[in-house]
C-alpha cells in the first residue's frame, strides 16, 4: 500500500503537468495512481489533493505570490510550483498541520526540484497564514 508521500509525489506530478498545460491530465490520474501502487483509501486522498488544488489555483498562487521576496512568480520552476501549491492547499483549505505539510514539502523539494528549492519552499510555506 502507497504512503501518503508517495501520494503527495503523484499528485506532484500530475499539478506539474496540468501547469504544463496539460488541462486533461486528470483523465489519466487513475493510470498514473496505478502505475505508483497508489490505490484505495490513498488514490481518494490523491484525487482529493489533487482536485481541491486545482479547483482553487487562483487563491493558492494569491497567496503563495504574497510571500515571494525578489521573484517573480512567473519564473519559479513549474516543479517548484507544484510542491508549493499542493502544500498551500493543505495548510490553507485543508488545514493539516503546517508542520506537517512544510516537513513533506521539503522532502518533496529535495527529491524532485533543484538544491535551493527546499529552503525556499519552506521559506513560502512557513509564510502562509492560516486563517
Amino acid at each position: 500500500m502507497a504512503t501518503r508521500h508517495q501520494a503527495r509525489t503523484a499528485v506532484v506530478g500530475l499539478l506539474y503537468a496540468y501547469d504544463l498545460g496539460n488541462k486533461n491530465i486528470a483523465h489519466f490520474s487513475d493510470e498514473i495512481f496505478e502505475e505508483g501502487k497508489i490505490r484505495n483509501k490513498q488514490r481518494e486522498f490523491s484525487n482529493g489533493l489533487f482536485s481541491g488544488t486545482i479547483e482553487n489555483l487562483e487563491l493558492l498562487d494569491k497567496e503563495i505570490e504574497k510571500h515571494l521576496t525578489d521573484w517573480d512568480y512567473d519564473a519559479i520552476g513549474k516543479v517548484e510550483k507544484a510542491i508549493m501549491r499542493l502544500g498551500a492547499y493543505e495548510i490553507l483549505i485543508v488545514k493539516t498541520d503546517k508542520a506537517i505539510i512544510i516537513n513533506e514539502a521539503v522532502e518533496l523539494s529535495k527529491k524532485l526540484a533543484d538544491e535551493k528549492s527546499p529552503q525556499f519552499i519552506n521559506g513560502v510555506l512557513d509564510a502562509l497564514e492560516v486563517q
